[in-house]
């Protein structure tokens, strides 16, 4: 098979969130531990940060992977969801995994994975951890994918593992509440590592503090430590938090005898986007008009890329707005400002939310909309219609982004 062969066949093949939502999502480990078994346990032959949380786990993990480049290491980089290309997900470097190595591992593999039914994200997982334990990475990020203790990454022994925060997110897996979440993200805590919380929350604080407890692991909360106040490529407000988690994140795995120098935490917080590509986080796509994109996707996210959003000094704000069809749009509704133009498209993704209902929701709610028949349409327009002093927004979703950037 040729790659693009060989990654059609992965989305089409097998259960995959991306696509279907909640029915791709497995209530226990048993799939992902028999393929590691099978791949000889690629997962216990390097090590490893493990970071979940409901946002900011992607900052914190390219934040983590380029400050460990600059001190000189070899470092594995495992995030998702890619944007352009599957092959984003898994990186060493930097460098993402080549096409070649992805066409192999499914063509060795092809038959014990429909066997077995393998999900994507289980042969993914599977596919990474191989890719890391053969070229012999120093150390590997891993960022969970969805949760913590069910999540098929949940299988590594971390030196450091790490909780971002904790919001309402794909509460149809994880539970309606914040603790409820907090205890699925938990589940990463193991006996005797580490373990970094970002943010100190009254409904979660005393959970991660019982779990790391009871596993006698140690715990930080990094928004009560005190840290320098470290620079960032990364522009977005929230990022401030991060950082303090990764400085905190950083701390721990020094150590453990891991070699990082202040001037390597400087350089790497720096140079984030050049030393691991990251990508849609706050990212300046052109000037005048000034059009930004961003990631952010649920309350949590938007609530802080909203409010730095109107403090851009512009005359007419556009924003280019999608949804996936499970998103609880009563939760975001209230912070989308109502002077604003929207230009309102479906993701061109299966699970993507008809652009008709959302422009009757955008009705029922007195928001300035048109609705367009592709987001690549609505972007179109929306540079048509700003001027140079206006701002444009691209945004509501990860897979919005990804078809602009």
């Amino acid at each position: 098979m040729t790659y693009k062969d060989t990654i059609n066949w992965m989305f089409s093949q097998l259960p995959m969130y991306q696509n279907q939502g909640k029915s791709a999502y497995k209530v226990d480990l048993s799939n992902t531990i028999l393929l590691a078994k099978h791949l000889n346990n690629p997962e216990n032959k390097f090590k490893s940060i493990h970071v979940a949380g409901t946002n900011g786990k992607g900052s914190t993990s390219h934040m983590l992977a380029s400050i460990l480049q600059e001190a000189g290491y070899k470092v594995g980089l495992y995030t998702s969801p890619h944007l352009k290309d599957y092959r984003e997900r898994i990186k060493i470097n930097g460098k993402e995994i080549s096409k070649e190595y992805v066409i192999q591992f499914i063509k060795r593999n092809k038959s014990f994975l429909e066997k077995n039914y393998l999900s994507f994200f289980e042969m993914t997982v599977g596919l990474a951890f191989e890719y890391f334990a053969n070229h012999k990475v120093d150390i590997a990020i891993i960022e969970v994918g969805l949760g913590g203790r069910l999540d098929s990454t949940n299988i590594i022994r971390p030196e450091v593992s790490v909780i971002t925060n904790i919001g309402l997110d794909h509460t149809q897996f994880l539970g309606n509440t914040l603790k409820c979440i907090a205890r699925e993200k938990g589940g990463v805590i193991k006996h005797n590592i580490p373990v970094v919380i970002g943010e100190t929350q009254i409904e979660t604080k005393d959970i991660f503090i019982e779990i790391a407890d009871s596993n006698h692991a140690k715990i930080l909360f990094a928004d009560k430590t005190k840290t320098i106040n470290y620079k960032s490529d990364l522009k977005g407000d929230y990022q401030d938090k991060n950082i303090k988690t990764v400085v905190n994140t950083i701390n721990e795995i020094q150590l453990k005898g891991f070699n990082i120098s202040q001037q390597d935490i400087k350089k790497g917080l720096l140079n984030v986007v050049h030393n691991t590509g990251l990508l849609g986080r706050w990212q300046v796509l052109k000037n005048n008009p000034k059009v930004i994109c961003d990631t952010a996707h649920n309350r949590e996210g938007l609530k802080i890329v909203i409010n730095q959003l109107q403090n851009e000094e512009c005359i007419n704000l556009h924003i280019v707005f999608g949804v996936v069809n499970d998103k609880d749009l009563d939760s975001i509704i209230d912070l989308l400002p109502n002077n604003a133009k929207y230009y309102l498209s479906k993701p061109n993704i299966s699970r993507g939310l008809d652009v008709n209902i959302l422009k009757q929701y955008f009705n029922d709610n007195n928001l300035v909309s048109e609705p367009y028949n592709s987001v690549n349409e609505a972007y179109k327009m929306a540079l048509k219609n700003a001027n140079p002093e206006d701002v444009i927004y691209i945004g509501g979703s990860t897979f919005v982004v990804a078809e602009i950037i």
